[in-house]
């Protein structure tokens, strides 16, 4: 099942979050459950899991980003792609992703934006396989 994240959701996420970019399970903190709290609340933010026997096994984020050019249109920008590894190669993280391509269409938006550090082929190829292309744009990135 493909749905947006509810409330109760948080610790199945966090485990998932752990196995990317090897992130630590955060403590829930005032300060954790303040951001998570946030990022519920906001409907430009849409947090996207697929669950499978209860246990949330892949994920994606998209939000939606207000913008005064292209008529006016906003743009989708898809972030943390992750499938927990014992459910990889099924479909689940291209069903997240054609959910956040319906959120961006439903939010008439005129382009969706996806990055990823990997350079591993059969990421590149998985994410050609699901719409995206690594031609129209170059990307930049500033670490803060």
């Amino acid at each position: 099942m493909v749905r947006e994240i509810a409330d109760a959701d948080f610790e199945g996420l966090m485990k998932l979050y752990v196995q990317l970019h090897d992130n630590p399970f955060p403590k829930k903190d005032e300060r954790v459950m303040a951001i998570w709290e946030r990022v519920l609340a906001d409907p430009d933010h849409h947090v996207i899991v697929c669950e499978e026997d209860g246990k949330i096994v892949s994920s994606c984020v998209c939000v939606i980003v207000p913008n005064l050019t292209h008529g006016q249109r906003p743009y989708a920008f898809i972030e943390n792609v992750i499938t927990d590894e014992k459910y990889r190669g099924r479909g689940l993280a291209t069903a997240c992703l054609d959910f956040a391509r319906d959120i961006a269409v439903c939010e008439n938006c005129y382009k969706i934006m996806l990055l990823t550090g990997s350079k591993k082929e059969s990421t590149l190829r998985f994410y050609e396989r699901a719409g995206y292309n690594k031609n129209d744009k170059t990307a930049f990135i500033s670490w803060l």
